[in-house]
């Protein structure tokens, strides 16, 4: 399990280089999130116990750097990126076959939709603690906006992790003999 140790490594070095890459000015002050794209690679190249020992990894990490208490409130709580990270691994690990067979477009599109989802679900849970909801274009862009710059990352991102997982000799990488008919 080298190749899972190494995505360890990897989505604690993005955590980090993530706090040091500004928000984008022209996208409403949207960031950049890498540790969904490479939680969501590994959930379609480890097995299923490894998938959720990652998205473990990765909530927790996120959870700790997010907790946010104001005063006797707690507007985010430590467990809920954990439980998101592990469904939206899930669901990943699900769409596995097509990454057996060569198909990685789902997988790079999901992976957008899903870095949305995880910051959707952060606002809703703000907007629920602070009792109202407001949406305002700044709100949406820096919901959708890393979403499709993960969805545009992924693909040169999956490529550099799947040549590390040939690296690390990971077993579960799949070799283009196990997807012959892709190449047709």
């Amino acid at each position: 399990m080298i190749f899972f140790v190494v995505l360890l490594i990897l989505t604690f070095l993005a955590q980090v280089a993530e706090f040091f890459i500004p928000p984008l000015d022209w996208m409403y002050n949207a960031r950049i999130y890498i540790v969904p794209v490479i939680v969501f690679y590994g959930a379609m190249s480890l097995p299923f116990p490894a998938v959720m020992g990652l998205a473990f990894f990765a909530g927790f990490m996120l959870d700790a750097l997010t907790a946010q208490v104001l005063g006797n409130r707690v507007e985010i709580s430590v467990g809920w990126s954990i439980l998101l990270y592990a469904v939206l691994a899930a669901i990943m690990h699900g769409l596995r076959p097509l990454f057996v067979r060569g198909r990685w477009e789902v997988h790079c599109i999901m992976s957008g939709v899903c870095t949305s989802a995880i910051l959707l679900s952060q606002y809703l849970m703000i907007s629920f603690r602070r009792g109202s909801l407001f949406f305002t274009r700044e709100a949406w862009w820096q919901i959708i906006g890393p979403g499709i710059i993960a969805m545009l990352m992924a693909p040169l991102a999956f490529w550099f992790l799947h040549y590390l997982a040939g690296l690390t000799r990971n077993p579960y990488r799949p070799d283009s003999d196990s997807y012959p008919e892709a190449y047709e």
